[in-house]
């Protein structure tokens, strides 16, 4: 690493904590229903929204009613989209003529960007046509991110409200993460990543003629503002097949640190409207800096594991599958990044990074994407093992848990641990079952640890929507398709689920005033808790697996060995 990398990562994260007060404050006016200044802008189109779909903005919701509010909506858009990728083909905007998906993989497709994970077993340019693009992955991006903050919202209302079963109105939460936030933030990071370079257009392939007189096909499209979004609603899901690592998506190093810096933005921003809405800013900080502990840990080990000398190769920051033109730093960066949040867009091949920075990426992705996680999911992920942390401090000191006043009984962790480990059992789960069957094994390509870790990497990317992959697995399948489908659903609404029902139990709870024997959340300490409970929990889930992926891969790597 020289000077300059390590100040663009000082820039970098810099820029996010700088951002994370304006961002956030914003966002708990919006979602406070304070009047914010694109209020006079935005406000008619909200309000004819709520006309059109006959929405009473001021009906609130039991969890009951918000949770089949969430599932319908998510289930809707995964018919329409499973459906309009069989019939693709007979639709417009389709310049090159593409036919209809397998129906295992419209169904993946559908479940994946439907649940925010934007895993792709296809390669974008020559798959899907413009409108599939647009109509059905571009709008699912909003709808999805926006999903997750309505979660969140509806669980910060479990924790501040009492005495009551409403936890909001999600038609309404939907609507104004959408309108006040994604829309805005996307449109003007598509303006950016158009005046770098990337492709927005209609047009067909261009054809040109290359330098050994061979004539290649030049993709185009609406790239800018599907990618805007990608970014910005942690999706992921790359609208080329090389994902950020195309020039057409990513040309400059000014759009890389854009994409970069748009990953993490929301995320970060919503723990500081959690502060705002729970009327204890510093307890948004104390999960802001939980969150951006972790990610520096993660990028420090990564780098180093990266830098470090290879044997089999002969060099140290080996470049295969990185991106050249930004360098290994920028590629190991974007994927702690990528896998920090639910993000899963790419700018380097993860299966070319070195074992354990491979390896730390998929853990990464195993804690329960809550290294900042997903828009919305990450932070109600948080607050999960923010509520188990306070539990076990509770059993430690012999008093009953309470967190921002609520007690925390029986029925509560209950729920908040099949949500934490409902994940790690599909990832753990799924790759044991792929590992045993000839006919997962046949869409390897590499064997020994790192075949298992491309396996372990394909659960714990759908588990964990994420969406990013060890390249080297065909998941391509019908077994893949399938059973990877599976994970993603019980990854998104195995947690949700679970979120929305300790939110209505909290809810009806009064909320008690501290004690002297109350556990503070809002300190040092119990920022340290909370990561060792979180580390703690992935480490004595998927340590064995784990080591006998990229770990045992590491030694065999120090040891010259190659398989």
């Amino acid at each position: 690493m020289n000077n300059l990398e390590i100040l663009e990562i000082i820039v970098i994260l810099g820029t996010l904590t700088l951002l994370t007060p304006v961002l956030g404050g914003f966002m708990a006016k919006v979602f406070t229903g304070e009047k914010t200044f694109l209020h006079r802008v935005l406000r008619p189109l909200e309000s004819l929204v709520y006309r059109l779909l006959c929405i009473d903005e001021m009906k609130e919701m039991n969890w009951k009613e918000y949770t089949l509010a969430i599932v319908a909506l998510n289930a809707l858009g995964f018919a329409f989209l499973f459906f309009l990728q069989l019939a693709q083909g007979h639709l417009p905007l389709n310049p090159a003529n593409l036919s209809g998906t397998s129906w295992h993989l419209a169904f993946n497709t559908a479940v994946s960007f439907m649940t925010n994970t934007n895993w792709q077993a296809y390669a974008g340019e020559t798959t899907m046509s413009y409108f599939t693009q647009m109509a059905g992955f571009g709008v699912q991006n909003f709808l999805s991110a926006a999903t997750g903050i309505a979660v969140l919202l509806a669980f910060i209302r479990g924790l501040t409200r009492k005495n009551t079963a409403d936890l909001g109105n999600a038609w309404v939460d939907l609507t104004r993460s959408v309108i006040y936030v994604l829309l805005p933030l996307a449109t003007i990071l598509t303006l950016l990543l158009v005046q770098q370079g990337v492709v927005q257009n209609f047009d067909g392939p261009t054809p040109v003629m290359t330098l050994e007189g061979i004539e290649q096909r030049i993709p185009q499209g609406p790239a800018a503002s599907q990618i805007a979004i990608k970014q910005l609603g942690t999706n992921g899901g790359g609208y080329f097949n090389a994902n950020s690592a195309h020039p057409l998506e990513n040309p400059t190093p000014f759009s890389n640190f854009l994409q970069m810096l748009a990953i993490l933005l929301i995320p970060a921003s919503l723990t500081y409207t959690f502060g705002i809405m729970v009327g204890k800013r510093r307890q948004g900080w104390m999960i802001f800096i939980a969150m951006m502990l972790m990610l520096l840990a993660a990028l420090a080990a990564g780098l180093w594991a990266e830098h470090s000398p290879n044997p089999v190769m002969g060099t140290a920051a080996a470049m295969e599958g990185k991106e050249t033109r930004f360098g290994v730093t920028n590629s190991v960066m974007w994927a702690i990044f990528t896998t920090a949040a639910s993000n899963g867009s790419v700018n380097a091949m993860h299966a070319s990074l070195s074992p354990l920075t491979g390896g730390i990426a998929m853990f990464n992705i195993m804690l329960g994407e809550v290294i900042f996680g997903g828009v919305g999911c990450g932070l109600y992920g948080m607050l999960l093992f923010a509520i188990l942390t306070v539990f076990l401090a509770g059993l430690m000191v012999g008093r009953t848990p309470e967190y921002l006043g609520k007690k925390i009984e029986a029925k509560d962790i209950q729920w908040t641990m099949i949500g934490i480990l409902a994940p790690g059992v599909m990832i753990l789960i799924g790759a044991g079952i792929s590992v045993i069957l000839p006919v997962a094994l046949s869409s390897l390509s590499h064997p020994g640890p790192h075949g298992l870790s491309e396996i372990l990497y394909a659960f714990s990317s759908a588990a964990g929507n994420n969406g990013s992959a060890f390249a080297g697995l065909n998941a391509n399948t019908p077994f893949y398709n399938f059973t990877l489908g599976f994970a993603m659903l019980v990854g998104r609404f195995a947690v949700m689920i679970p979120a929305l029902i300790v939110a209505g139990n909290l809810v009806q709870k009064k909320i008690s005033q501290p004690s002297p024997g109350t556990f503070p959340t809002d300190t040092g300490l119990f920022v340290l808790l909370l990561i060792g409970v979180i580390a703690i929990v992935g480490g004595l889930t998927f340590f064995p697996a784990l080591s006998l992926g990229p770990i045992v891969e590491h030694f065999l790597m120090l040891q010259g060995r190659t398989f």
